[in-house]
């Protein structure tokens, strides 16, 4: 049983997250390289998607423009109808609030064990510690680390690593989680064990999922596959 807070997440009518004549364009030395080329996208609530390209496609880009990590050189980028490209850090901090952030290399402080790990973004909140700690414990036992609380990562397996992850991603009660290969750096047996559990936040909680990955059979879990090649959107799949 998936168990995040006593409410699922309700639906506002506007779309969670709207991409509009997306670009952005880096400078290597001299020369300009175009990223992402006129991407338009709209992620519903409670949707999961799967963004799918190769090297070099913009995948990265795209997430990092989602999660107010980069700003597009053009193009509106929107969360919950609220543009992106108009806030000042202050503000892009409070709407990152609202999204709990996947990544393949775990990204764990090896100092603090598995509960301190989940804690740590609550506690920047100033969620109280007796509350941090309850709910850092039942979303570890809802990942399947009822046993391994107290464990630190490097006592932790790859995969384990990355349930932790999830749990700490989860402890602000996000909207939508932005996973970026979050099957990278593990074996395909619990890769397909943590894309079971990525699913069911998804169905249980409506918790909205935008995943991205090279990998077919990964992104097989996800609702609808946006294909990315040279930065636009090539083709989409409703699976």
């Amino acid at each position: 049983m998936i168990i995040i807070s006593t409410e699922t997440k309700t639906t506002t009518g506007i779309p969670l997250i709207q991409l509009l004549d997306l670009e952005k364009q880096y400078l290597m030395g001299n020369v300009p390289v175009d990223a992402l080329c006129g991407i338009n996208l709209s992620v519903e609530h409670g949707e999961f998607i799967a963004i799918l390209g190769p090297s070099g496609s913009g995948k990265s880009t795209m997430l990092n423009m989602i999660g107010g990590l980069d700003k597009p050189s053009k193009g509106i980028v929107k969360i919950d109808g609220v543009d992106l490209t108009t806030l000042n850090d202050s503000k892009l901090a409070k709407i990152r609030l609202k999204i709990g952030f996947v990544f393949q290399f775990f990204n764990l402080i090896p100092r603090l064990n598995a509960r301190e790990n989940v804690e740590l973004p609550m506690s920047i909140q100033g969620i109280s510690r007796t509350e941090r700690r309850e709910r850092a414990e039942k979303l570890l036992e809802t990942v399947g680390l009822k046993d391994r609380i107290e464990h630190k990562p490097s006592e932790l397996s790859g995969g384990e690593r990355q349930r932790v992850a999830i749990a700490r991603a989860l402890a602000n009660n996000p909207d939508f989680l932005l996973l970026d290969e979050p099957t990278g750096n593990i074996d395909s047996k619990t890769a397909n064990e943590l894309l079971k559990l990525i699913s069911d936040l998804n169905s249980e909680k409506n918790v909205a999922m935008v995943m991205i990955t090279h990998d077919n059979n990964i992104a097989r879990y996800a609702k609808r596959q946006i294909h990315l090649l040279d930065g636009k959107i090539v083709k989409e799949v409703a699976t």
